[in-house]
């Protein structure tokens, strides 16, 4: 058999073999499309400030976690920090963030689709999108719960309109 003949074969074979392939096993590896993601209202939050996706864990029981946040603009997040670290890479939009516990929005960093940030525990800070802007930000965060949120003045809403 030529090479160029055994070469097509194989490929012809393979390709044929795949769609006689077994179904994922989603105890093995579990799949969520993009079309399947299901936001919800953040509970206890403004109507209309955002919205969660809890993909693994919950950031208030023991354990790794993995959640999409859907800011919506106009609102930001009073200053706080967590419990424990926090990576989070924003996946479309524009995120605003900051340090400290002086909210000064105006002072954010902006961070646009594919930005990396890490907040270190109990640092203070807070982020938001900001009015005028056309879309909402979506950002996924990991971490490791429970987070233990903590106001960095807790008289004052937990969330502000700007």
């Amino acid at each position: 058999m030529e090479r160029r003949t055994f070469l097509l074969s194989s490929a012809l074979a393979l390709a044929s073999g795949a769609a006689n392939a077994a179904p994922i096993d989603p105890k093995q590896t579990f799949v969520l499309q993009h079309g399947d993601i299901k936001f919800e209202p953040w509970t206890g939050l403004p109507a209309g400030s955002g919205e969660m996706a809890k993909l693994y864990g919950d950031f208030n029981e023991a354990g790794p976690y993995l959640v999409l946040m859907k800011w919506n603009p106009g609102w930001f997040s009073a200053p706080h920090s967590y419990a424990t670290d926090r990576i989070q890479m924003v996946l479309s939009g524009t995120w605003w963030v900051n340090s400290g516990s002086d909210f000064a929005p105006q002072d954010c960093v902006q961070v646009p689709a594919g930005g990396f940030v890490k907040r270190t525990a109990r640092t203070m800070h807070y982020d938001g999108v900001p009015a005028g802007i056309k879309e909402p930000v979506v950002v996924a965060v990991f971490g490791t719960g429970p987070i233990k949120i903590e106001l960095a003045d807790p008289t004052k809403p937990t969330w502000r309109q700007v």
